[in-house]
């Protein structure tokens, strides 16, 4: 599940490690998921340790096990700035997002790691993950997929736990 709107993410500013809260939009979103997921049971439900995640699953779902893993990928100086203020250079990486390394920041790269850490400590289930954008993007990349959620987004994707064996995985939904 992609965390719900907030302000930056309404006026088109990047947003990585800074701390924003939802805006009302984005606290509607989290209520109106809340039917949709209500009685299904998990193996594991976590959110990102940033407030708009946490504040997101806890509207959402209640009960939710922070995990910094799964916080977006740090913009740097990047931070606060729209896609229009990036130079040229800067906007095809992060259109690519393979090779992305953030001024200041983090390298998709460093995202990808802190992923795996975090996929390779999962059980065998169903889990509902709550975290953001670049998270969700980069885990469908490296199932050979493309998608960049909006924000609100409930995606499911399966994950094996063993990537060698497919018989084995993992399913949550983000």
């Amino acid at each position: 599940m992609r965390h719900g709107a907030t302000e930056w993410s309404e006026r088109g500013l990047l947003c990585g490690w800074a701390d924003v809260p939802l805006s009302q939009s984005g606290l509607d979103q989290a209520r109106q998921l809340r039917p949709r997921i209500a009685g299904r049971r998990f193996d594991g439900v976590w959110t990102s340790d940033l407030a708009r995640a946490r504040d997101f699953a806890h509207l959402a779902f209640d009960a939710a096990a922070p995990d910094r893993r799964l916080r977006e990928i740090d913009f740097g100086t990047l931070e606060g700035r729209t896609f229009d203020e990036c130079d040229s250079e800067t906007q095809t990486a992060l259109l690519d997002f393979d090779g992305f390394a953030a001024p200041g920041g983090e390298s998709v790269q460093s995202l990808e790691t802190r992923l795996r850490g975090f996929l390779g400590d999962l059980v065998q289930g169903d889990h509902l993950v709550f975290t953001h954008g670049g998270v969700i993007r980069l885990l469908h990349r490296l199932r050979g997929l493309s998608h960049s959620p909006k924000n609100g987004e409930l995606v499911v994707l399966d994950w094996p736990i063993d990537e060698r064996q497919d018989a084995s995985s993992a399913r949550f939904m983000t």
